[in-house]
């Protein structure tokens, strides 16, 4: 057993493909690593199980509710080892917001798995860290669709169907992508029920929208396999037009869109559920996403973050 032991992973978004994925259509998630999730594992002498975390600091087995999950996944975890009554410092440094559609809860999932396993000096294949991760995601989601932990534990984009397991796609594209938070907390319970009534009282319009981000997103596929990056923008732009035509943006998200384009990208939609959460945009080069991030600033965006897009031979 080590002293301490670590574990990382980081944010993700989805790319394109909100909604339309609960309607059998592909999406395309995108790992960032450029927001990290860390978590630190170092031993007691007296036995007490403690969380260190933005949410809460105390004894594992008095931590609220909203980490009900992750405890439960330290549970099985520590019965599989024979360490029940070991004790820790499990301490959770992230820089992902919660419920802004970037993974939050799958990122510290993958995180502490990672750090348990080289705690306790075991093995740990890649098809063991997500059925792990799925523990604490059934508590959290219910009915995880399994893209977060798939993303949160990759290296490069995931193609996703419902029903089906991801897979990795080929990635060979040069730019920058900005993420920017709103500071609205996404609703994609909401919205996902309002995408669901769209359907029942206007089918034509809704069907035409999720059938048109389902074309769109084999087209993005494709942008980032041959380093189209103005064409994946311009995929961008028709994906919002189409996320607002389903009712799942928000004034705020649209506000950052309309900044974004006047600094400069490519493209910009909203990403995940919507009604909230964040904002994604493509650039060209670092100082037109430097421009994007500050103006956004200037705008009250309190979060943003830049993620470097390089193509496999680069890496």
């Amino acid at each position: 057993m080590e002293t301490s032991a670590s574990g990382s992973s980081h944010a993700k978004i989805i790319l394109i493909g909100e909604h339309s994925v609960v309607y059998q259509q592909p999406a395309i998630a995108l790992p960032l690593p450029a927001v990290r999730e860390n978590v630190i594992l170092t031993p007691r002498a007296d036995g007490v199980q403690q969380l260190v975390s933005r949410y809460y600091t105390g004894n594992r087995q008095s931590a609220p509710a909203q980490l009900h999950g992750i405890n439960e996944l330290i549970d099985e975890l520590l019965v599989r080892f024979g360490a029940q009554k070991i004790g820790f410092d499990l301490t959770i440094n992230s820089h992902l917001p919660a419920e802004r559609g970037m993974g939050s809860s799958a990122a510290t999932a993958v995180a502490v798995i990672r750090a348990l396993y080289r705690f306790f000096k075991q093995p740990l294949s890649h098809a063991q860290l997500l059925a792990d991760a799925n523990i604490s995601e059934k508590i959290i989601h219910g009915n995880p669709s399994g893209i977060d932990v798939a993303t949160a534990s990759a290296d490069n984009p995931i193609w996703f169907v419902s029903g089906t397991q991801p897979v990795t796609l080929p990635f060979h594209l040069h730019g920058y992508l900005v993420v920017a938070d709103s500071g609205v907390h996404g609703q994609t319970g909401l919205a996902v029920k309002a995408v669901a009534q769209l359907r029942t009282a206007d089918p034509q319009s809704a069907n035409h929208a999720i059938k048109g981000l389902g074309q769109l997103t084999y087209t993005a596929k494709d942008a980032l396999a041959n380093d189209r990056l103005s064409e994946l923008g311009s995929i961008f732009d028709h994906a919002q037009v189409l996320l607002r035509q389903l009712g799942v943006s928000h004034p705020r998200l649209d506000e950052m869109i309309t900044v974004a384009r006047q600094n400069g990208a490519l493209g910009a939609k909203l990403t995940g559920g919507g009604m909230g959460g964040c904002m994604i945009c493509l650039a060209e080069n670092e100082a037109t996403a430097t421009k994007i991030r500050l103006d956004l600033a200037n705008h009250g965006v309190a979060q943003s973050w830049v993620q470097p897009l390089k193509s496999e031979e680069t890496k």
